[in-house]
């Protein structure tokens, strides 16, 4: 069955669990080199070595904008040029975002490195927490490039039709940071220099996989050394097509700032720990989610374009079900045993377990609604509705969360930053289910207007 045939006319719920599954364990070995840092760094060297990661983290969040910018905007402009068979102008367009790559991550890496003291203490790092971070960062910028390259090119992997490779560079990555985490922070007591070395090690690894798939035989674009020069048309296309993943990513960046500065303002260092440790539980819980998104995004919009509306508000169906078992799972963890898994971060530090479950309760409150807003927002965008899917998107994570980190910890200190994580999913969900509802009655309509025969139910 060809790819149109697949979406047009299988059952939805293979069809979901086909595309799904793979963007799952892609999106899950992706969270992974944050989540097992934060727990080796957390059982080797402490709460303030997890908190020292945390603090930098805006830096890690700014290079993988860059990387998105030019990585799916490159990779959608290939797309384009594959399916018009211009196959010499795809190949130009890799050429372009490999240089491109390389020039931004280098720039962030100096600029980074030059300036880092002054902007971690920006980013809300205390005299205790500094020294950890001017590690970690340390080596972490020093290897931007190789993260850059093996997160930027892999997406040209995947737009290729090969999600299989592209899955592997991840699961390549991530496993060997697994191995090497352990053996440098605890064989060779390297500490928070070693959480970095094992990191960018593997992120090494992964670019020079990546990089030998283009240059090897397997691939059907080649890394040629006469397309590695810039050419402003390409510049401007790639940039303005990767435009609206950089902004949310960026957004996400200010919005870790302006938390670590409220944290270390209202709690000190055990409150950017326990945010530290919550924010890697999060991760794990809503990837799968993500990876739902990715895998219903194709099918609604091959359904919506062929105006098989009822396929469309299936598989919507089914993804908020899915979507919303796994965060009502995770709501339940986390309300039944938030010290263990607080603890996962720690080295049975007291303060951190009491601090860090009595926040994870209460930060991750409207779980269970999350997994609707998350796939509700992504409808939009595989709908073709661009500016609705942004600010819903936009909505829970900066829209309404930053007013609420402003506002909230001045009336309850430490447990009005906590406050604003569930405010912000309950605000943000209400929010989307308003424009969600209004819109699926709009596509009933068109249902109704447009009824051929042949239509699979």
């Amino acid at each position: 069955m060809n790819r149109s045939k697949q979406l047009g006319e299988e059952n939805i719920g293979k069809l979901l669990f086909q595309f799904s599954i793979p963007a799952i364990v892609g999106m899950m070995v992706n969270a992974l080199y944050n989540v097992v840092d934060r727990i080796f760094i957390g059982k080797g060297v402490g709460s303030l070595g997890i908190a020292g990661i945390f603090v930098g983290y805006p830096i890690s969040l700014i290079l993988m904008a860059f990387s998105m910018l030019i990585g799916i905007g490159g990779n959608s402009l290939v797309s384009i040029k594959l399916g018009e068979k211009k196959e010499e102008e795809a190949q130009k367009i890799l050429g372009n975002a490999f240089i491109l790559l390389i020039l931004i991550s280098a720039s962030i890496s100096v600029i980074g490195l030059i300036f880092l003291e002054p902007l971690l203490k920006a980013f809300g790092a205390s005299k205790n927490i500094l020294p950890y971070s001017i590690d970690y960062m340390t080596i972490i910028l020093i290897g931007a490039p190789m993260q850059a390259l093996g997160f930027g090119l892999n997406n040209f992997i995947r737009g290729e039709g090969n999600p299989k490779v592209a899955m592997g560079t991840m699961l390549i990555g991530a496993i060997l940071n697994t191995i090497l985490d352990p053996i440098f922070i605890f064989v060779f007591k390297m500490g928070m220099k070693g959480a970095a070395y094992a990191t960018i090690i593997s992120q090494g690894v992964s670019a020079i996989w990546v990089l030998s798939y283009f240059m090897g035989n397997k691939s059907l674009l080649k890394l040629k050394r006469e397309n590695i020069k810039l050419q402003g048309k390409i510049v401007k296309n790639i940039i303005s097509i990767g435009l609206a993943p950089f902004s949310m990513q960026i957004a996400a960046s200010a919005v870790t700032i302006l938390l670590n500065k409220s944290l270390q303002k209202y709690g000190g260092d055990v409150a950017t720990s326990s945010m530290a440790a919550i924010n890697s539980i999060t991760m794990m819980i809503l990837m799968p989610i993500f990876g739902i998104n990715q895998g219903a995004q194709p099918i609604i919009g091959f359904n919506y374009g062929a105006k098989k509306y009822n396929r469309v508000k299936e598989t919507l169906k089914l993804a908020i079900i899915f979507a919303t078992i796994i965060s009502s799972t995770g709501f339940i963890i986390t309300q039944t045993i938030p010290e263990k898994l607080i603890g996962l971060f720690g080295k049975n530090e007291k303060e951190l377990i009491e601090v860090g479950s009595k926040a994870l309760r209460i930060y991750l409150s409207m779980l269970p609604i999350i997994g609707v807003q998350v796939i509700s927002s992504n409808y939009f965008q595989a709908t073709g509705k661009p500016k609705q899917a942004m600010i819903l998107s936009l909505s829970r994570q900066v829209l309404v969360l930053i007013p609420a980190l402003v506002i909230l910890p001045r009336l309850f200190q430490l447990n009005g930053v906590w406050l604003a994580g569930p405010i912000s999913d309950l605000v943000s969900s209400i929010i989307t289910a308003i424009v969600l509802i209004k819109d699926l009655k709009h596509l009933e309509e068109q249902s109704i207007a447009y009824t051929p025969r042949t239509e699979e139910k």
